[in-house]
């Protein structure tokens, strides 16, 4: 206690408060888990496989245009040829919601480009330079903008704009003034500009003017390739998994990052040492027998937050279901059955639901539409403390969201970035008996199927004598234990003969009838 008090005096964490970033590196894939206090709260995950391209620019070739989409593909060298939409091939300096300002402070006189100027600029054929803002997702090509960006520790540089700003996260007025400041004193070339990121607030002016260097040395190197590249062709590859999670995840509240692989450590203390020599002593070899995510308990975490069903401290529970239009997040009591105060235990649950709500999101990349559903509250007054409550769990987001107040129905709406895949589906794969529904049929309704498969052959083929039925083990043994009377009856009807045989390759829904004799299968 007296430790605590101390440390607290001294500005420091108290112990178990530690904010850390625990990163596995293997052959096939690299792990990086963020843990608050020994509590997984940020999950990432990037195999050789399959590395994301969600920020990589290239030199496309405009393929097609489509009118009626108001869109146009573009080949980037992909299977799948990417999507521009009209809105993302215009130049946000010059769309027309954006005004383009010189140095001086006096307004350009430049002609407003709309969607009807896009077939005259890219016709098919021509060379485009995009940037790649979604993956691929499921039978999706990726999708693109020509507003290109690049990030940096602090900046995000964009070569084509003229508009510069600060993070809408940073709320602070005397801060956004002081950034304002700083943005004005930057040697920021003409035709481009800078946004400020969110990590960037408290942040020294030469922090700022070091990231600049970085960036515009970057778009040289990318420059030198847009002329003499032929298209398709990779400008600019998104970093890995390492080194964004130096560019994103290192801030002054990280206390510690460990890491198993000697040449990761290094790589990342490089990374490091160009925007502050500090930092690189957080950086930790690991080095004991126990797997990394062991010692630290990020395996247990990681299965028990990626299961359908997620339990809450108060009893209560979430139910998390992922489809090909929307997630829906349902929420549950549980044995959280409370006290007399009913709408009490209902608030309880719904304010604890709204911040493991928002922690499910990040962990699992959920994006695009997504439904919750709370429990029912009576009380204006209990919806708008939900809602609030689960608005500031969310501000740690680095994806932007958009949340629309609790319906009539009781339902909140919200929309959620999506740049890949989820991590559910980037590690799970369709169960092979049940195709996705989560279900499989019941033993006695595979009994019933074979029954009317049988009765339906030996009807249609009455010189077929024997039929075998090739079938799963658990199946079978139901077939055998209760039904046994019903297939003899069978065999009397028709005068056949049935025999079994268990097919271990078989999943429980699947069987075939064949012909004992010649082996034929029977339909």
């Amino acid at each position: 206690m007296i430790l605590d008090k101390i440390r607290g005096f001294l500005g420091l964490k108290k112990k178990g408060e530690e904010k850390e970033i625990v990163i596995s590196c293997e052959r096939l894939e690299r792990r990086v888990a963020v843990l608050e206090g020994g509590r997984l709260e940020e999950f990432s995950i990037e195999r050789e496989s399959d590395r994301q391209i969600s920020g990589s620019i290239y030199k496309g070739k405009v393929k097609n245009l489509e009118p009626g989409l108001k869109a146009m593909f573009v080949d980037i060298g992909l299977d799948k040829n990417a999507f521009l939409h009209y809105w993302d091939a215009i130049p946000v300096a010059l769309d027309a919601g954006v005004e383009a300002v010189e140095r001086s402070g006096k307004k350009k006189s430049q002609k407003r480009i709309t969607a009807n100027d896009i077939p005259r600029l890219y016709p098919p054929g021509s060379d485009i330079i995009v940037q790649v803002t979604k993956g691929p997702i499921g039978t999706k090509g990726p999708r693109i903008t020509t507003n290109i960006s690049l990030a940096g520790r602090y900046l995000v540089l964009m070569p084509f704009s003229d508009q510069s700003g600060i993070s809408r996260k940073i709320e602070d007025p005397k801060e956004r003034q002081r950034l304002r400041r700083i943005l004005t004193e930057l040697d920021i070339p003409e035709g481009m500009a800078v946004i400020i990121r969110t990590v960037g607030e408290g942040q020294k002016a030469r922090f700022f003017v070091r990231d600049l260097h970085v960036l515009l040395e970057q778009w040289k190197s990318i420059s030198g390739d847009l002329e003499t590249a032929r298209a398709p062709k990779l400008l600019l590859a998104e970093p890995d998994l390492i080194e964004r999670t130096v560019r994103d995840f290192l801030t002054d509240e990280v206390d510690r990052i460990i890491v198993d692989d000697p040449d990761a450590v290094n790589r990342m203390k490089d990374l490091v040492g160009v925007i502050s020599k500090r930092s690189q002593r957080k950086i930790k070899h690991y080095t004991e027998a126990v797997p990394i995510f062991e010692r630290f308990n990020v395996d247990k975490q990681i299965d028990a937050a990626l299961r359908r069903q997620v339990w809450l401290p108060c009893g209560g529970y979430l139910v998390i279901d992922e489809t090909e239009a929307l997630v829906a997040i349902d929420v549950n009591t549980g044995r959280n059955k409370g006290g007399k105060d009913q709408d009490k235990t209902i608030l309880q649950t719904n304010l604890e639901a709204a911040e493991e709500i928002a922690r499910q999101l990040r962990l699992r990349n959920i994006g695009g539409l997504i439904v919750l559903d709370f429990i029912d509250m009576r009380n204006q007054r209990d919806q708008k403390q939900v809602l609030n409550a689960f608005k500031d769990h969310v501000k740690r987001d680095k994806a932007r969201t958009h949340i629309l107040p609790i319906s009539a129905l009781g339902l909140m709406e919200m929309t959620r970035q999506r740049v890949q895949e989820s991590i559910s589906r980037a590690v799970y794969m369709e169960c092979p008996s049940c195709k996705g529904k989560g279900i499989i049929k019941s033993p006695e309704t595979m009994s019933v199927e074979i029954q009317r498969a049988l009765t339906r052959v030996m009807r249609l083929h009455p010189s077929v004598r024997e039929v075998r039925v090739l079938l799963n083990a658990e199946v079978l043994d139901r077939l055998k234990k209760e039904d046994e009377e019903i297939l003899i009856d069978l065999e009397r009807k028709f005068q056949g003969r049935l025999s079994f045989r268990v097919n271990a390759k078989f999943h429980f829904e699947e069987f075939k009838l064949v012909n004992a004799l010649t082996d034929e299968e029977l339909t």
